[in-house]
Protein backbone atom coordinates (compact mmCIF):
# COMPACT_ATOMS: atom_id res chain seq x y z
CA UNK A 1 0.00 0.00 0.00
CA UNK A 2 2.97 2.58 0.93
CA UNK A 3 4.69 1.83 -2.38
CA UNK A 4 1.11 2.45 -4.29
CA UNK A 5 0.46 5.25 -2.44
CA UNK A 6 4.26 6.73 -2.75
CA UNK A 7 3.19 6.04 -7.24
CA UNK A 8 -0.37 7.79 -6.79
CA UNK A 9 1.45 10.87 -4.75
CA UNK A 10 4.13 11.27 -7.82
CA UNK A 11 1.34 11.14 -10.59
CA UNK A 12 -0.74 13.69 -8.55
CA UNK A 13 2.41 15.84 -8.30
CA UNK A 14 3.33 15.70 -11.39
CA UNK A 15 -0.23 16.50 -13.15
CA UNK A 16 0.07 19.71 -10.93
CA UNK A 17 3.43 20.25 -12.28
CA UNK A 18 2.08 20.41 -15.83
CA UNK A 19 -0.86 22.47 -14.80
CA UNK A 20 1.31 25.00 -12.90
CA UNK A 21 3.97 25.20 -16.28
CA UNK A 22 1.30 25.28 -18.11
CA UNK A 23 -0.46 28.61 -16.30
CA UNK A 24 2.92 30.25 -16.35
CA UNK A 25 3.19 29.80 -19.64
CA UNK A 26 -0.21 31.47 -20.22
CA UNK A 27 1.17 34.18 -17.96
CA UNK A 28 4.04 35.06 -20.15
CA UNK A 29 2.28 35.41 -23.16
CA UNK A 30 2.25 39.43 -22.79
CA UNK A 31 -1.42 39.45 -22.07
CA UNK A 32 -2.30 37.79 -25.57
CA UNK A 33 -4.84 35.40 -24.11
CA UNK A 34 -6.54 38.44 -22.42
CA UNK A 35 -9.30 40.45 -24.53
CA UNK A 36 -8.07 44.02 -23.68
CA UNK A 37 -10.77 46.54 -22.45
CA UNK A 38 -10.34 50.21 -24.85
CA UNK A 39 -12.06 52.79 -22.99
CA UNK A 40 -13.77 56.15 -25.22
CA UNK A 41 -15.76 59.16 -24.80
CA UNK A 42 -18.04 58.53 -27.91
CA UNK A 43 -19.57 62.06 -28.45
CA UNK A 44 -16.82 63.58 -30.52
CA UNK A 45 -17.09 62.45 -34.18
CA UNK A 46 -15.14 62.14 -36.58
CA UNK A 47 -13.04 60.36 -33.88
CA UNK A 48 -15.29 58.47 -31.46
CA UNK A 49 -19.21 58.50 -31.43
CA UNK A 50 -22.34 56.06 -32.02
CA UNK A 51 -23.90 55.17 -34.78
CA UNK A 52 -27.08 52.84 -34.95
CA UNK A 53 -25.90 51.66 -31.66
CA UNK A 54 -22.45 50.92 -32.34
CA UNK A 55 -18.94 52.98 -31.58
CA UNK A 56 -17.55 54.49 -34.18
CA UNK A 57 -15.05 56.85 -35.90
CA UNK A 58 -11.64 56.63 -36.60
CA UNK A 59 -9.65 56.54 -32.63
CA UNK A 60 -12.17 53.12 -32.97
CA UNK A 61 -10.77 52.05 -36.48
CA UNK A 62 -6.84 52.56 -35.34
CA UNK A 63 -6.93 51.24 -32.26
CA UNK A 64 -8.37 48.03 -34.07
CA UNK A 65 -5.70 47.86 -36.61
CA UNK A 66 -3.27 48.22 -33.71
CA UNK A 67 -4.00 45.97 -31.81
CA UNK A 68 -4.94 43.82 -34.40
CA UNK A 69 -1.01 44.25 -35.60
CA UNK A 70 -0.02 43.36 -32.17
CA UNK A 71 -1.91 40.50 -31.93
CA UNK A 72 -4.11 41.29 -29.27
CA UNK A 73 -8.00 40.71 -28.84
CA UNK A 74 -10.42 43.87 -27.35
CA UNK A 75 -13.38 45.07 -26.79
CA UNK A 76 -14.35 48.80 -26.88
CA UNK A 77 -16.41 50.64 -24.36
CA UNK A 78 -18.37 53.97 -24.31
CA UNK A 79 -17.34 54.70 -20.54
CA UNK A 80 -17.10 58.60 -20.65
CA UNK A 81 -14.63 61.49 -20.26
CA UNK A 82 -14.46 61.49 -16.85
CA UNK A 83 -14.84 58.14 -15.67
CA UNK A 84 -12.32 56.76 -18.33
CA UNK A 85 -9.37 58.41 -16.09
CA UNK A 86 -10.23 56.74 -13.02
CA UNK A 87 -11.03 53.04 -15.19
CA UNK A 88 -7.61 53.45 -16.77
CA UNK A 89 -5.97 54.53 -13.26
CA UNK A 90 -7.10 51.67 -11.50
CA UNK A 91 -6.78 49.16 -14.42
CA UNK A 92 -10.55 48.26 -14.87
CA UNK A 93 -9.76 50.00 -18.57
CA UNK A 94 -6.29 48.95 -20.12
CA UNK A 95 -6.41 51.58 -23.24
CA UNK A 96 -7.96 54.82 -23.18
CA UNK A 97 -8.57 55.73 -26.67
CA UNK A 98 -10.44 59.09 -27.50
CA UNK A 99 -8.76 61.94 -28.67
CA UNK A 100 -6.96 62.33 -25.39
CA UNK A 101 -4.35 64.82 -25.46
CA UNK A 102 -0.51 64.41 -24.18
CA UNK A 103 -0.39 66.79 -21.26
CA UNK A 104 2.19 67.48 -18.81
CA UNK A 105 0.00 67.32 -15.85
CA UNK A 106 -1.48 63.84 -17.41
CA UNK A 107 1.63 62.30 -17.46
CA UNK A 108 2.23 62.66 -13.73
CA UNK A 109 -0.27 59.85 -13.62
CA UNK A 110 -0.90 58.24 -16.96
CA UNK A 111 1.55 56.80 -18.83
CA UNK A 112 0.79 57.56 -22.88
CA UNK A 113 2.03 55.82 -26.39
CA UNK A 114 3.31 57.71 -29.10
CA UNK A 115 1.09 60.41 -30.81
CA UNK A 116 -1.38 59.40 -33.74
CA UNK A 117 -2.83 62.45 -34.13
CA UNK A 118 -1.72 66.17 -34.29
CA UNK A 119 -4.59 68.68 -33.32
CA UNK A 120 -5.52 72.32 -32.61
CA UNK A 121 -7.73 74.08 -30.43
CA UNK A 122 -10.58 76.27 -32.41
CA UNK A 123 -13.13 78.53 -31.09
CA UNK A 124 -16.89 77.36 -31.93
CA UNK A 125 -19.04 80.34 -32.54
CA UNK A 126 -22.44 81.79 -34.35
CA UNK A 127 -21.91 83.03 -37.76
CA UNK A 128 -22.02 87.26 -37.54
CA UNK A 129 -19.91 86.87 -34.65
CA UNK A 130 -16.94 89.47 -33.96
CA UNK A 131 -14.51 87.17 -32.33
CA UNK A 132 -11.56 87.05 -34.52
CA UNK A 133 -9.35 85.22 -31.97
CA UNK A 134 -8.54 83.79 -28.09
CA UNK A 135 -8.55 87.01 -26.77
CA UNK A 136 -11.44 88.30 -27.86
CA UNK A 137 -13.55 85.64 -25.75
CA UNK A 138 -12.46 87.63 -22.86
CA UNK A 139 -15.68 89.30 -20.62
CA UNK A 140 -17.62 86.58 -22.73
CA UNK A 141 -19.46 83.11 -21.67
CA UNK A 142 -17.10 80.31 -23.09
CA UNK A 143 -18.29 76.79 -22.87
CA UNK A 144 -15.69 73.62 -22.34
CA UNK A 145 -16.02 70.70 -22.01
CA UNK A 146 -14.91 69.57 -18.45
CA UNK A 147 -11.14 68.64 -17.53
CA UNK A 148 -10.25 68.76 -21.45
CA UNK A 149 -6.78 70.89 -22.89
CA UNK A 150 -10.20 73.14 -24.33
CA UNK A 151 -10.76 74.32 -20.07
CA UNK A 152 -6.95 74.87 -19.98
CA UNK A 153 -6.40 76.35 -22.57
CA UNK A 154 -8.58 79.16 -22.43
CA UNK A 155 -8.03 79.44 -18.95
CA UNK A 156 -4.58 80.54 -19.28
CA UNK A 157 -5.99 83.65 -21.21
CA UNK A 158 -9.24 84.24 -18.87
CA UNK A 159 -8.07 83.15 -15.44
CA UNK A 160 -8.41 79.99 -13.74
CA UNK A 161 -11.69 79.62 -11.94
CA UNK A 162 -13.18 82.57 -14.11
CA UNK A 163 -16.82 82.23 -13.72
CA UNK A 164 -17.19 82.73 -17.54
CA UNK A 165 -16.05 79.88 -18.80
CA UNK A 166 -18.90 76.94 -18.08
CA UNK A 167 -17.55 73.59 -17.84
CA UNK A 168 -19.64 71.15 -19.15
CA UNK A 169 -20.09 66.95 -18.85
CA UNK A 170 -20.08 66.60 -23.00
CA UNK A 171 -18.96 68.48 -26.21
CA UNK A 172 -22.82 68.03 -27.23
CA UNK A 173 -24.16 69.84 -23.87
CA UNK A 174 -21.80 72.74 -24.89
CA UNK A 175 -22.52 72.86 -28.25
CA UNK A 176 -26.42 73.04 -27.19
CA UNK A 177 -25.65 75.75 -24.56
CA UNK A 178 -24.21 77.68 -27.93
CA UNK A 179 -26.91 76.80 -30.19
CA UNK A 180 -29.28 78.59 -27.20
CA UNK A 181 -27.49 81.53 -26.91
CA UNK A 182 -25.81 80.70 -23.29
CA UNK A 183 -22.70 81.05 -23.91
CA UNK A 184 -20.79 82.83 -27.06
CA UNK A 185 -17.85 80.31 -28.05
CA UNK A 186 -17.00 76.66 -27.31
CA UNK A 187 -13.31 76.09 -27.16
CA UNK A 188 -12.77 72.47 -28.92
CA UNK A 189 -10.26 70.20 -30.75
CA UNK A 190 -10.13 71.53 -34.70
CA UNK A 191 -10.82 68.18 -36.07
CA UNK A 192 -14.07 68.35 -34.13
CA UNK A 193 -15.28 71.71 -34.29
CA UNK A 194 -15.17 71.22 -38.83
CA UNK A 195 -17.00 68.35 -38.81
CA UNK A 196 -19.94 69.94 -36.67
CA UNK A 197 -19.45 72.72 -38.56
CA UNK A 198 -20.27 70.67 -41.77
CA UNK A 199 -22.62 68.70 -40.35
CA UNK A 200 -24.77 71.04 -38.94
CA UNK A 201 -25.28 73.50 -41.92
CA UNK A 202 -28.95 74.66 -40.22
CA UNK A 203 -27.21 76.01 -36.88
CA UNK A 204 -24.97 78.51 -38.36
CA UNK A 205 -21.69 77.87 -36.42
CA UNK A 206 -18.34 79.07 -38.02
CA UNK A 207 -14.94 77.70 -36.34
CA UNK A 208 -12.30 80.39 -35.93
CA UNK A 209 -8.53 78.86 -35.92
CA UNK A 210 -6.02 80.83 -33.33
CA UNK A 211 -2.68 79.32 -33.68
CA UNK A 212 -0.95 82.45 -31.94
CA UNK A 213 -3.17 81.53 -28.66
CA UNK A 214 -3.74 77.87 -28.82
CA UNK A 215 -0.26 75.29 -29.42
CA UNK A 216 -0.44 72.28 -31.10
CA UNK A 217 -1.82 69.07 -29.28
CA UNK A 218 -0.96 65.83 -29.84
CA UNK A 219 -3.35 62.77 -29.54
CA UNK A 220 -2.40 59.41 -28.07
CA UNK A 221 -3.32 55.71 -26.14
CA UNK A 222 -3.93 56.52 -22.15
CA UNK A 223 -2.17 53.50 -20.02
CA UNK A 224 -2.21 52.85 -16.24
CA UNK A 225 1.01 53.82 -14.62
CA UNK A 226 3.65 51.95 -14.75
CA UNK A 227 2.26 49.67 -17.87
CA UNK A 228 4.60 47.50 -19.51
CA UNK A 229 2.50 48.03 -23.15
CA UNK A 230 3.13 51.22 -24.48
CA UNK A 231 6.49 49.88 -26.00
CA UNK A 232 4.46 47.14 -28.16
CA UNK A 233 2.05 49.69 -28.67
CA UNK A 234 4.10 51.93 -30.14
CA UNK A 235 5.81 49.25 -32.27
CA UNK A 236 2.34 48.09 -33.52
CA UNK A 237 1.35 51.93 -34.64
CA UNK A 238 4.44 52.21 -36.27
CA UNK A 239 3.84 49.35 -38.75
CA UNK A 240 0.09 50.54 -39.17
CA UNK A 241 1.31 53.77 -40.26
CA UNK A 242 4.82 52.32 -42.65
CA UNK A 243 2.20 49.62 -44.46
CA UNK A 244 -0.42 52.08 -45.17
CA UNK A 245 -3.39 51.20 -43.04
CA UNK A 246 -2.92 54.41 -40.91
CA UNK A 247 -3.35 56.30 -44.18
CA UNK A 248 -6.29 54.27 -45.21
CA UNK A 249 -8.62 54.88 -42.16
CA UNK A 250 -7.30 58.70 -42.07
CA UNK A 251 -8.83 59.18 -45.61
CA UNK A 252 -12.10 57.41 -44.83
CA UNK A 253 -12.74 59.73 -41.89
CA UNK A 254 -11.32 62.85 -43.35
CA UNK A 255 -11.42 63.00 -47.20
CA UNK A 256 -8.03 64.25 -47.16
CA UNK A 257 -4.63 62.55 -46.20
CA UNK A 258 -2.14 62.39 -43.78
CA UNK A 259 0.97 64.18 -42.86
CA UNK A 260 3.05 61.50 -42.29
CA UNK A 261 5.85 63.31 -41.35
CA UNK A 262 4.27 65.42 -38.33
CA UNK A 263 3.46 62.09 -36.54
CA UNK A 264 6.43 59.81 -37.51
CA UNK A 265 8.63 62.87 -36.10
CA UNK A 266 7.14 61.95 -33.24
CA UNK A 267 8.37 58.24 -33.01
CA UNK A 268 10.04 57.24 -30.50
CA UNK A 269 10.79 53.80 -32.47
CA UNK A 270 13.32 53.22 -34.91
Amino acid sequence: MNGMYRRMTLIALSLCLIIFVVACGKDNSSGKDKTLVVGTDAVTPPFVFMDKGEIVGFDVDLIGAILEEAGHKYKVENVGWDPLFALVKNGEVDIGMTSISITADRKQTYDFADPYFESNLMILAKEGTDIQNAIDLKGRKIGVQNATTGQTAIEKIVGENNSSVLKYETLAVAFMALKNGDVEAVITDNTVANDYVRNNPNDKFIAIADDVNFEPEYYSALFKKGSTFADEFNQALKTVIDNGKYTEIYEHWFDESPDLEVIKAQSTVD
